[in-house]
């Protein structure tokens, strides 16, 4: 993931994307496991995520699924509210 991870971009705005941190992943699975984490496309997300990608804004992650990042604009988690 990491040598790929240069040439990722953003599906939306195609900006750069960097690996969540552990804070940020534990503190979103805690959320996800509290049943208060939706989809940018309405969703609601289940199951804690492997890892994930914030875009450079920080406002939004996509998901990592058995080492799959899943970069679909509609599957996009919003951060920070």
């Amino acid at each position: 993931m990491r040598d790929l991870l240069p040439k990722l971009r953003c599906p939306e705005k195609q900006s750069t994307l960097r690996e969540a941190t552990a804070a940020e992943l534990d503190a979103l699975n805690a959320k996800i496991a509290a049943g208060a984490v939706s989809t940018v496309g309405g969703e609601k997300v289940t199951e804690a995520l492997d890892g994930a990608l914030v875009r450079a804004e920080g406002d939004i992650a996509y998901p990592i699924r058995r080492d799959i990042p899943i970069l679909i604009v509609e599957e996009g988690i919003a951060l920070g509210s």
